[in-house]
């Protein structure tokens, strides 16, 4: 599970589905959340938490341009790359994170991907999961 922390910067809320933004460095993360501030308390602007998303949910992009409906988009250099027959798990290096993504090995062929490459990360909101952090940063 990678695992990001940052602080909630905005909450957008309807009936029972949140969209939050969570400042993690220079970058916002925005998870969609199927709660609101009126019955989990620690959604609140302000609040430290924890950025959740499975190695599984990261897909990843070299030179990508124009416009995406994916909202976290991350820069990241690859540092190592552990191939196996049918999937491959890329290490990626986020500021003072260690970020994984799990993709097809043949995309790691297509994409030509190697330690050192910059390569773009990608989330979808819906596969985002903030959890409260008591301690504060």
């Amino acid at each position: 599970m990678n695992k990001l922390r940052g602080r909630i910067t905005s909450i957008q809320s309807n009936d029972h589905v949140s969209l939050v933004d969570v400042a993690v460095s220079d970058d916002i993360f925005t998870a969609t959340l199927l709660e609101t501030p009126d019955d989990a308390p620690y959604l609140k602007v302000g609040n430290v938490v924890e950025v959740l998303f499975k190695e599984t949910e990261v897909s990843l992009a070299k030179g990508l341009g124009g416009l995406i409906s994916l909202r976290n988009r991350i820069n990241t250099r690859v540092s190592a790359v552990r191939s196996g027959v049918i999937l491959s798990e890329v290490v990626l290096e986020y500021g003072v994170y260690t970020l994984s993504s799990i993709i097809t090995t043949g995309s790691i062929k297509r994409l030509g991907i190697k330690p050192g490459d910059m390569v773009e990360a990608l989330v979808k909101a819906n596969e985002v999961t903030l959890v409260e952090v008591e301690d504060g940063l």
